[in-house]
């Protein structure tokens, strides 16, 4: 009960970070994919009726000069582009007359031309693809753009130290060790590793590492952990025990040196001075009530000239890493594109590996996230500045292109595996089974936007 009372409070207190925050992306990226939608409707000249930000009882719009109704409407969570013809937002059925009741009329042949449902089948897919294709194009535009300005955090794929018994050190991972790829996928930051990992959960994987001048092939099988995050929310990730590129430690938290209890500061310099460029195992002490950390690390002579020397800068800290921390690599337009594509085929290949998992019953169903949740993330990453707002942004637009490339009737995926079957066998699908197909999915997105928001109510409360 305590989280879900302290997420109350920190929510309540920073309501414009969180809430606004929240609605504010979303508004976002729905604007985003459904002008996909409209756009290209209107490069094969549809007419769009309304392009509504919402649901519900329209807040405020306007209408342009083509007829379209732009609008706010009450319910600002999610969005709609509703075309000439249509019966409903959905497309889930047309009609070939226009106006309502009594007034009611055939359309006439000029007015058919701008009519969705009139348009060659192919036109009609790429009208609908556009809006999740629009998404993922966002999302590489605004990393693209973040690396080419700010840059992109990257650390080499190197281990500065090894956790003693994990299963990096059961594999035979050593301190230096450079991974140059994963299951026969090249990397190139410890980043990727660390995405990889932590997706694999306890699944075997297959690192290829460069010791040196040497290429080895080691195995390792990751161990799951189940960790609550400060919200209440459960995670299940895969754990290696490879530590990346580090700053360094204070010798104030060494407990001991190779099994043997550490003293002062001083007394501990003084015993890793004479242990440089070796392996030597370092426990360090556990942080917030944590049990100690036992590392095997190879800290080299030429990191450590200021190590016990009275009055330096760095006199009580151990350097283990040959390289220090994070760099931001600022890319120039090609490269930062590139970099973007790569980040968001690795977003879609982390996802669709959850979903895999959850559906096969190997990761927890709890993990589907849903509005609080979300809100939570975004509220978080609002905090964090605004490099992880914009970059929260483009992954969660990611996540919604590819969301609606589910084959889910009432997504756009539904809509195309109709096109498909229209196109195949020369014929519209009858409007009457399209008509249940959507009600069918509509039951299925409802019942796991119930589901994903009660279990993010339940992990807070229990």
């Amino acid at each position: 009960m305590n989280s879900i009372v302290d997420l109350f409070q920190l929510v309540f207190s920073n309501i414009w970070v969180y809430g606004g925050t929240f609605l504010l992306v979303l508004s976002i990226l729905v604007f985003v994919h459904e002008w996909g939608h409209y756009i290209v409707a209107r490069i094969f000249d549809v007419k769009v009726e309304t392009f509504s930000i919402g649901f519900g009882k329209e807040l405020y719009g306007f209408n342009d000069k083509a007829g379209t109704r732009w609008k706010f409407s009450l319910i600002p969570l999610g969005g709609y582009v509703k075309m000439f013809g249509d019966t409903d937002p959905a497309s889930a059925g047309h009609k070939e007359t226009v106006g309502d009741g009594i007034r009611a009329r055939a359309m006439t042949a000029e007015e058919r031309k701008h009519a969705f449902f009139a348009k060659p089948v192919w036109q009609r897919a790429l009208i609908v693809f556009a809006g999740p294709a629009i998404n993922f194009i966002f999302a590489i535009v605004v990393l693209a753009l973040l690396y080419a300005t700010y840059g992109q955090p990257v650390s080499p794929p190197t281990a500065s130290a090894i956790m003693k018994g994990s299963p990096a050190d059961v594999a035979g991972f050593e301190p230096h060790d450079r991974v140059t790829a994963i299951d026969g996928v090249g990397i190139s930051r410890f980043e990727d590793i660390r995405q990889r990992v932590v997706i694999a959960l306890d699944s075997p994987m297959v690192f290829t590492v460069m010791r040196g001048d040497k290429e080895l092939t080691l195995t390792a099988t990751p161990e799951r952990e189940t960790f609550t995050d400060r919200f209440g929310f459960q995670h299940a990730r895969g754990v290696l025990g490879l530590i990346g590129a580090a700053e360094g430690f204070s010798l104030k938290d060494v407990v001991a040196v190779d099994g043997k209890p550490a003293g002062s500061p001083e007394e501990t310099a003084a015993i890793l001075k004479k242990n440089l460029d070796k392996s030597l195992e370092v426990t360090f002490k556990g942080i917030d009530g944590e049990k100690d950390s036992a590392l095997i690390v190879h800290p080299f002579a030429s990191q450590n000239n200021e190590l016990g020397v009275e009055g330096a800068e760095k006199a009580q800290t151990l350097m283990i890493s040959e390289k220090l921390g994070n760099e931001v690599v600022r890319h120039g337009p090609v490269s930062a594109v590139l970099a973007a594509m790569s980040e968001t085929k690795n977003v879609i290949s982390g996802t669709l590996t959850a979903l895999g998992q959850i559906v096969t019953g190997v990761r927890s169903p709890k993990e589907l996230g849903g509005l609080i949740r979300i809100g939570a993330m975004a509220g978080d990453m609002a905090q964090a500045g605004w490099v992880a707002i914009i970059t929260f942004t483009a992954l969660l637009s990611i996540n919604l292109g590819l969301i609606n490339l589910f084959p889910i009737p009432v997504l756009d995926g539904g809509h195309l595996v109709f096109y498909a079957l229209e196109a195949a066998k020369g014929s519209p699908i009858p409007e009457r089974a399209q008509e249940y197909a959507f009600r069918v999915g509509f039951t299925i997105l409802i019942g796991l936007m119930v589901f994903a928001n009660l279990s993010d109510i339940l992990q807070l409360i229990l």
